[in-house]
């Protein structure tokens, strides 16, 4: 018994420093039906980039609206990213463990957005969630 309770503290621990980690970098993580109910709610206020690469656009599409970075790593930030700094910027990939939206958002709030978000759930977790995408 003992030994399945500190099992499970340590996984907390893990659990909530990998989070905070997220919080220290500056943006947000969201969901499928988070990043819907902005669209839902003002459309014009978000702004959505897919930092996939090309192929798994062509077999999984992209969120309506949304723009296709360069490259999750090298965009770039003057041309691709609104002049408002204050602009919700909401970044995915292709599922959970993807990380190309994280690095993206990254340069986002190294640039100085303060309103950016990750949809940590995905192309493949909005298809899931039963959401519309659109072809290349």
């Amino acid at each position: 018994m003992t030994s399945f309770f500190a099992k499970s503290i340590v996984v907390l621990l893990f659990s909530s420093l990998s989070l905070a980690g997220t919080a220290n970098e500056g943006f947000q993580l969201i969901h499928a039906n988070e990043l819907q109910q902005s669209i839902t709610t003002d459309a014009q206020s978000v702004h959505i980039y897919d930092a996939n690469n090309e192929k798994t656009r062509k077999t999984e599409g992209l969120i309506p609206g949304a723009v296709a970075l360069t490259s999750s790593s090298q965009y770039d930030v003057q041309t691709t990213l609104p002049a408002d700094k204050a602009a919700k910027l909401v970044f995915y990939c292709a599922n959970t463990e993807c990380m190309a939206s994280h690095t993206a958002a990254k340069r986002a709030v190294t640039a100085g957005y303060k309103n950016v978000a990750v949809m940590a759930d995905g192309i493949q977790g909005w298809k899931k969630a039963g959401l519309k995408t659109k072809s290349l």
